[in-house]
């Protein structure tokens, strides 16, 4: 039996990364990209699916506002972290 790993994610992050996801699966770029490894499918879709079961959010009146807090909240709390480089 394989050993099952636990992630814990803020509501916060479960937002964002939800709407992410669903922007992105069935992109051009984004399917290449995962393409390149078949395998990594079968993970992103069970994330995908359980966030998409999970959060009521999505399904409220005011989920672009909730996201936009969401966002502005974890970019806030990222520092410089993701931050573009000066490479001049």
């Amino acid at each position: 039996m394989e050993r099952e790993f636990t992630i814990s994610l803020t509501q916060d992050q479960a937002l964002v990364l939800s709407d992410w996801l669903d922007r992105m699966i069935g992109t051009a770029e984004f399917d290449d990209l995962v393409g390149e490894d078949r395998a990594v499918w079968s993970p992103l879709h069970l994330i995908a699916g359980t966030l998409e079961t999970a959060l009521v959010d999505i399904f409220m009146p005011d989920y672009s506002g909730r996201l936009n807090a969401a966002r502005k909240r974890l970019t806030q709390s990222l520092g410089e972290l993701g931050q573009p480089v000066d490479r001049s």
